[in-house]
C-alpha cells in the first residue's frame, strides 16, 4: 500500500504510516484530509474481528475520518483498483470546506 499511496504524496497528500488517533494506530492516514485506509488480513474477516473493525471505525467516523478499507489481496492484485477508490476519496475530501 506504501507503494501505491506515492503519487498522492507527491501530489502534496502527505499520508503517514501507522499513525497515532486516539485510542488507536491507523494503517496509513492522511491527517489533513481526515481520510484512514486500513489493510486488512484474514483475521478480520473472523466474528471478532469485525466486531472490533466495526468499533474502531464508527469511533473514527465520529471523529470526522473517512475509512476505507481494503483486503490484503486487492491490494497485491488489484493496486490500480486500489489507487482509483483512494483517488476518488482524496478527491471528496478535497471538496470538503475545511480543507479549502
Amino acid at each position: 500500500m506504501w507503494l501505491l499511496l506515492r503519487p498522492f504524496r507527491d501530489d502534496a497528500i502527505p499520508f503517514r504510516r501507522q499513525a497515532p488517533i486516539g485510542p488507536y494506530v491507523a494503517d496509513f492516514v492522511w491527517l489533513g484530509g481526515r481520510l484512514v485506509i486500513e489493510v486488512d488480513g484474514g483475521q478480520h474477516n473472523e466474528p471478532h474481528g469485525e466486531a472490533k473493525d466495526s468499533v474502531r471505525t464508527a469511533w473514527l467516523r465520529s471523529q470526522g475520518f473517512e475509512v476505507l478499507r481494503f483486503w490484503n489481496n486487492d491490494v497485491m492484485r488489484n493496486g490500480e483498483g486500489c489507487q482509483e477508490i483512494i483517488a476518488q476519496a482524496v478527491e471528496r475530501r478535497r471538496a470538503l470546506s475545511f480543507l479549502r
